[in-house]
């Protein structure tokens, strides 16, 4: 591991640490209160997302005051050293309120090119997964171990996770639901946590549609360390956000995508 990448690593772990501290004593509380940031549908955002993104901002401030931050919640910071730190405090605000342990606070760090590390971290159940360099590892309540995505296998035997029909269009869904019919398993409305399982080797496939940058350069980061392939719908680079196809490999990247071609 490169000198940056190793403290790049110890400032994200103490990012992650400092989120969970803020965040936890919102979770499942009964007086939790969400506001709607959209205008059409609901696009909930709590007092915790605020916290959590605080005090990563303070982290970064004590620890790589030269870097560019964009946060989901408090925007963009210029910075001095060509690199930018991507933050969702809580991807999954809507499972958040609901009780569920799906959602996750999301870090990445990169350039113009994309992430070079991405971490996601669930508080609540104590996973934390991150990766750079091509290594990736998780941390939980059984220790701490390296990752790596799924063998191949043919499209009729992966799993595939999604959010829709949360998000997207009607015509997004349907080019989702072209590939969910060839393959064995789809679960629905898992949040951040999808692209963990990707990476750590459970799932074959996550696709989904509607993604701003802060919610995948950390699972871009992730994944493409453990082995797998994150590009938009026309199989492009996708760490600006957009149609999202998360694979374990290539090969099952390419059969989803020639898929998807029909509803670009």
């Amino acid at each position: 591991m490169s000198s940056l990448i190793s403290d790049l690593t110890h400032v994200a772990h103490a990012m992650a640490d400092a989120a969970r501290a803020a965040i936890l004593p919102h979770f499942r509380a009964p007086d939790l209160d969400d506001e709607n940031k959209a205008s059409d549908g609901y696009d909930p955002v709590t007092i915790a997302d605020r916290a959590a993104e605080q005090v990563m901002r303070a982290v970064l401030a004590a620890m790589r005051p030269d870097d560019a931050i964009l946060g989901e919640e408090f925007g963009a910071q210029s910075g001095t050293s060509g690199l930018t730190w991507v933050l969702d405090p809580i991807d999954g605000t809507r499972g958040f309120v609901s009780g569920t342990p799906t959602w996750g606070v999301l870090i990445a760090v990169g350039g113009a090119d994309g992430p070079m590390l991405g971490m996601i971290d669930q508080p609540y159940i104590q996973e934390r997964f991150w990766g750079a360099e091509g290594s990736a590892w998780m941390r939980g309540p059984l220790g701490e171990h390296t990752l790596a995505t799924r063998k191949p296998r043919p499209l009729a035997d992966a799993v595939l996770f999604t959010t829709f029909p949360e998000v997207g269009t009607a015509a997004e869904r349907a080019g989702f639901e072209a590939v969910a019919y060839h393959v064995k398993l789809v679960r629905y409305g898992m949040d951040c946590y999808a692209y963990a399982l990707l990476a750590a080797g459970q799932i074959d496939l996550v696709i989904e549609a509607g993604l701003n940058s802060y919610d995948i350069q950390a699972p871009i980061g992730l994944i493409e360390a453990a082995g797998g392939i994150v590009t938009d719908w026309s199989g492009q680079p996708v760490h600006d956000g957009g149609r999202v196809v998360a694979a374990s490999h290539p090969d099952i990247h390419r059969a989803a995508l020639d898929i998807l071609a029909g509803h670009l």
